[in-house]
């Protein structure tokens, strides 16, 4: 498990024992990852750095850094940048993230106009 990860409720990060299986082994999971409510992350798969796992999605085989998969067939997009994977929360009306086993409050101007925006009212 990579550092900064979110992890959602009802998600499997399972490995499999089946000697007969090519998928044998558990997953690795990279930084930065954020992966949604009930996914399911099976075998030896690897989860790259600053993936996100879409609510439900099933990972069967490994994703590329800076990817994204959603539910139903495991289908990957990948991005050219970085994805910002944090877990933000407004706490007594300053915007504060989880970040490397902390919470930090948010100070770049940049992310604070995004929260604002997104979450206003």
């Amino acid at each position: 498990m990579g550092r900064n990860c979110v992890i959602f409720q009802q998600v499997t990060i399972g490995s499999n024992t089946l000697i007969d299986s090519s998928g044998l082994g558990a997953p690795m999971i990279g930084d930065n990852c954020y992966i949604g409510a009930g996914a399911k992350i099976i075998g030896k798969v690897t989860l790259g750095r600053n993936v996100r796992v879409g609510a439900n999605a099933v990972v069967v085989r490994d994703v590329p850094d800076n990817s994204v998969v959603t539910a139903g067939e495991q289908r990957v997009i990948t991005r050219d940048v970085p994805l910002n994977n944090r877990f933000y929360q407004k706490l007594k009306g300053q915007w504060r993230c989880f970040d490397d086993g902390k919470w930090c409050t948010v100070v770049n101007a940049h992310e604070l106009e995004l929260l604002d925006s997104k979450f206003s009212g």
